[in-house]
């Protein structure tokens, strides 16, 4: 490996924080998880607590070197936002905790989910107030600014297009253009489309809890030690397997296979797009923005909330795969992959380690 690409001990140190808490929690949660199947309790807090778990896994780890590096400086520099990391923190904790809420009151099986609803409503507004008060410098430091607007707003739009698109082309060929058709023509999914954007707001917090982990921490790292390509691809991979748990106990736990293999179709072919409009943007609200898009979008477009329980076949797998690959991977082909250096993509990793490295307190 090239001496440029290892690891510094500091990089390190934030790794093994990063991996113990965004997947080692992740399968230990898992455990509650399978046990709460079983006794057929209600489930679904736990895939919502699981979203926060990457972003909490970099907080962490933020928090942890810095305050080895102080200890050594004895200094204070500033620049980390501090009541923001540990508020979030603190946020996922609980998430986490409302994960317990079914084996205390199982015979309110609702209860668990309303909770987790509230902390979330309440915890991402807290988030945004913690956020907005850190200051600029502190957000930029850390790759918490809003940047670029116009190209940014383009990659959201775009996604939208290609989201409903294939959408289309796959209630063509499934023959189901006449079910729909009702549907849209009423104002059910235009009020639903509506409503995104005050719900991103109200439930930011557990898509940034993904992306921050994923595409602003892990994203470059995997990049710069095995190339842009082949380290956006193998992000996709790591971040299907991350779904383990869930596939088995809680997606579509008697096709269990089926779904993980589902997920490594959606997570490599989703995650070379919002790579590509991570690097081409340098910000990391544009994949949380495109995150919840995707999630919510599913919503909007079928007209039902079942996320649970759906016969998995591998033909559908395979369409999929054909549907996702047509529009998603032909991004490997942009310029942003054909770079030399790291780029947008690793500015985030690279600058928050140097500022780590070369200030005294980080």
């Amino acid at each position: 490996m090239d001496r440029e690409n290892r690891l510094s001990n500091i990089e390190k140190r934030k790794l093994i924080v990063f991996i113990i808490v965004a997947y080692g929690f992740t399968f230990l949660m898992g455990l509650p998880l399978s046990l709460a199947y079983y006794l057929g309790l209600n489930t679904y807090p736990f895939p919502n607590a699981q979203m926060f778990y990457p972003a909490a896994g970099v907080m962490l780890a933020c928090l942890v070197t810095k305050r080895r590096q102080e200890r050594e400086a004895a200094e204070e520099s500033g620049t980390m936002p501090r009541r923001f990391f540990i508020f979030f923190i603190a946020l996922s904790a609980l998430t986490a905790l409302c994960c317990f809420v079914p084996f205390v009151r199982p015979s309110e099986a609702a209860m668990g989910t309303s909770v987790q609803s509230y902390v979330i409503i309440a915890g991402s507004i807290l988030a945004w107030i913690f956020l907005l008060t850190e200051g600029k410098e502190r957000r930029a430091a850390y790759g918490l600014r809003w940047s670029g607007t116009g190209l940014s707003l383009a990659m959201l739009l775009l996604f939208i297009a290609l989201y409903l698109g294939r959408s289309f082309i796959s209630v063509t060929l499934s023959g189901q253009m006449g079910e729909y058709l009702p549907y849209w023509q009423s104002p059910a999914p235009y009020i639903l489309m509506a409503a995104l954007i005050p719900n991103f707001f109200l439930s930011f917090a557990a898509f940034f809890g993904e992306e921050y982990g994923w595409r602003y921490y892990l994203q470059p790292l995997l990049q710069r030690r095995f190339g842009l390509i082949r380290g956006t691809i193998i992000l996709g991979v790591i971040w299907g397997l991350w779904h383990l748990p869930l596939d088995l106990f809680y997606y579509s736990p008697g096709y269990a296979l089926q779904s993980i293999a589902a997920h490594q179709v959606t997570c490599i072919t989703l995650g070379v797009f919002f790579a590509f409009a991570y690097m081409s943007t340098g910000n990391i609200w544009v994949p949380v923005i495109l995150h919840f898009v995707n999630n919510n979008l599913a919503v909007v477009v079928s007209g039902t909330t079942q996320i649970t329980g759906y016969a998995i076949g591998w033909l559908d797998i395979l369409v999929s795969l054909a549907l996702n690959g047509l529009i998603f991977l032909p991004f490997l082909a942009a310029k942003v992959f054909r770079s030399a250096q790291t780029g947008e993509a690793g500015e985030p990793e690279a600058e928050l380690n140097s500022r780590e490295s070369k200030s005294p307190g980080g």
